[in-house]
């Protein structure tokens, strides 16, 4: 996932190391002065017995212009029982979690040391786009994502929010985190300390010990995969000890979060985002019962089961039954029930198991015919990502098609080819859940459904069935509060991202702009077409967009690898005319460069990133000069 989606360099000071002696003594000691706690008090999940989960990416308050009023306006709110906000990192020098202001791609490996902290707690929000309709103050110590999240939770008391680890992206340092006793007692409790006791770095005036409190009722764990070579390149990775690991991390987040709720009284929870490949099920011991005993619950991937990283075959992405016609290699044809059979062999309560659903497509282009497993020629084009699409996009693209059989929806205009999850597609994978006694949904990601059509689907469904087998814990809400706030204001209040993504000078409403003059507004870069003077960015013809300055981790990836890209140029490049890409220079979404023979397009802000190298990478080639 997807996804997991910043600028400057700074790792969080708030949270110092703890050694490792004191660290393990300091537990055993809390442990032994704490009487055991009582198992918290469960209700059903808020829509009938079901959870209805959606993932709300850190990234998409840029761009996609999609804050969480969005989420309260469109009634989405009141359908979900659980935000998994999306995602938190790993750092790769202490192996702790934290948060940073540093822009995706500038590390010795892309994903090190990077982060948004912007967005998720610095970015001030005025009256009219805040959840609470009040506008943040300069001298709040919590504002961004958090505050607006924290103020969703205040109209809707039974919402929980779950901060996701990992992801696509941000998944490189789990293996190491969790390779020792010590690793794991030091990386969860650093987790633990910045989002459930909510103890936020000092940035720019925001954050402070205690500042977010309130804001997250559990983890969920997106690592993406242990033990399996299937991640993305330059993971750590130990097949041989990342199963029995990822086990022994589990039952430390465990232990851990029940300490703090027998400490405050409020009962968090501990989810994970599960594989549909039953090799990398296998490979990481996913559906060991044991693991299950640490879990509340977890959901299991639903989607990029197929996708244009095989540009010359359409096929389904989400389909909820094997498809017959699938001319795959055996291995490679996937399907949710497949998935979740694997699972469930194993003797793993279905109420504790959900299946993920699709608010994107993945599409071709060159198709000629409306039939699955037939011939393209590319990827679709894509408003984020090539071969990608919000299901908001797709919706009224060409004719709709679907298979009640499948389970499977799709779109044909007699040129491109769309896999995606639709209303009656929806419509069907609700009613599995009912008939297979499992716990809920879960969407990749919200964005995608502004207007929360199958969020709202799926909830309707759900409500309207027998009553649902899944529960939560109800307690009370911490209260710690933050730290005092500054006394006086920063020397520059920070009213724009952090500038490490966007490079253009920033929009001003009294400035002429002519044709091909860059801006920055809100997050993104933007490029006047023609003269223009007060139309502001992004909500007219004027400007035509770029890019997010901000980092934007891709959706959830494939099950399986895809094709290995060449290595080499082709044998007659030709000539480029785009300037040659160098490894320290920092370039901004839609910058284009030559290397190896052919033109690459940067999809976001990056610096050091080989063009090519990596398939989930910042760069889109764009062809051979």
């Amino acid at each position: 996932m997807q996804t997991q989606r910043s600028t400057r360099r700074g790792l969080r000071t708030a949270l110092a190391a703890v050694a490792t002696g004191a660290l393990v003594a300091g537990l055993a000691a809390v442990g032994a002065a704490m009487p055991a706690a009582a198992a918290p008090e469960q209700a059903p999940s808020a829509v009938n017995g079901y959870r209805n989960v959606g993932y709300f990416a850190q990234w998409g308050v840029y761009g996609r212009a999609f804050q969480a009023k969005q989420l309260e306006t469109s009634g989405t709110a009141a359908d979900l029982t659980h935000i998994n906000y999306s995602f938190g990192n790993i750092n790769y020098q202490s192996l702790e979690c934290f948060i940073a202001n540093k822009a995706q791609g500038t590390g010795p490996n892309g994903s090190d040391g990077a982060g948004d902290a912007w967005a998720d707690f610095g970015m001030g929000y005025t009256a009219a786009n805040s959840v609470a309709g009040t506008a943040d103050t300069w001298d709040q110590p919590l504002a961004g994502s958090f505050n607006q999240l924290k103020q969703l939770k205040a109209k809707h008391p039974k919402l929980k929010v779950m901060i996701s680890l990992g992801g696509w992206t941000w998944s490189k340092n789990f293996s190491k985190a969790a390779a020792t006793d010590a690793s794991r007692k030091k990386f969860v409790k650093s987790c633990v300390d910045l989002y459930l006791r909510g103890n936020l770095p000092v940035i720019d005036g925001r954050g402070g010990a205690g500042a977010a409190a309130g804001v997250f009722d559990g983890i969920d764990i997106d690592w993406e995969w242990p033990g399996s070579p299937n991640g993305e390149v330059g993971n750590s990775v130990d097949t041989a000890n990342d199963k029995t690991n990822f086990t022994l991390l589990l039952k430390e987040f465990r232990t851990q979060v029940d300490a703090l709720t027998a400490e405050n009284g409020h009962p968090y929870q501990l989810s994970a985002f599960l594989p549909a490949n039953p090799a990398d099920i296998a490979s990481g011991g996913w559906n060991d019962p044991e693991k299950f005993k640490y879990l509340d619950y977890g959901n299991i991937q639903g989607y990029d089961l197929h996708g244009a990283w095989n540009p010359t075959l359409v096929g389904h992405q989400a389909n909820l039954f094997d498809d017959p016609a699938d001319t795959r290699a055996p291995a490679q044809r996937f399907s949710v029930d497949k998935a979740v059979k694997e699972y469930l062999k194993t003797g793993i309560d279905p109420k504790q198991l959900g299946i993920g659903l699709a608010a994107y497509g993945r599409g071709w282009q060159g198709a000629k015919s409306s039939n699955a497993w037939t011939a393209a020629t590319d990827a679709a084009p894509g408003t984020w990502e090539k071969g990608n699409e919000d299901y908001d996009k797709l919706k009224t693209l060409g004719t709709e098609y679907y298979d009640a059989a499948l389970g499977a929806a799709w779109r044909y205009d007699g040129n491109q080819w769309w896999s995606y999850d639709s209303v009656k597609s929806t419509t069907r994978k609700s009613q599995y859940i009912v008939d297979q006694g499992l716990g809920g949904g879960m969407w990749w990601e919200l964005d995608g459904d502004r207007n929360g059509e199958l969020v709202g689907t799926l909830a309707d469904k759900l409500r309207a069935a027998k009553k649902g087998p899944a529960s939560d814990p109800v307690g009370t809400t911490p209260t710690t509060p933050p730290t005092t706030p500054p006394t006086t204001p920063p020397t520059t209040p920070p009213t724009t991202p952090p500038t490490g993504g966007c490079t253009a000078t920033a929009w001003n409403s009294t400035a002429i702009y002519t044709g091909g003059q860059k801006v920055s507004y809100n997050g993104s870069e933007y490029t006047a077409k023609w003269w223009t003077q007060g139309n502001t960015p992004g909500t007219n013809d004027v400007w035509g967009l770029v890019g997010s300055c901000s980092t934007t981790p891709p959706t959830t990836p494939p099950t399986t690898p895809p094709t290995t890209p060449p290595t080499t140029p082709p044998t007659n490049p030709g000539t480029c005319t785009a300037a040659a890409w160098a490894a320290a220079t920092a370039y901004s979404g839609g910058a284009v460069v030559s290397y190896s023979g052919s033109t690459y397009k940067a999809k976001w802000w990056t610096q050091g990133n080989t063009p090519g190298a990596e398939q989930w990478g910042p760069w889109e080639k764009q062809g051979a000069c």
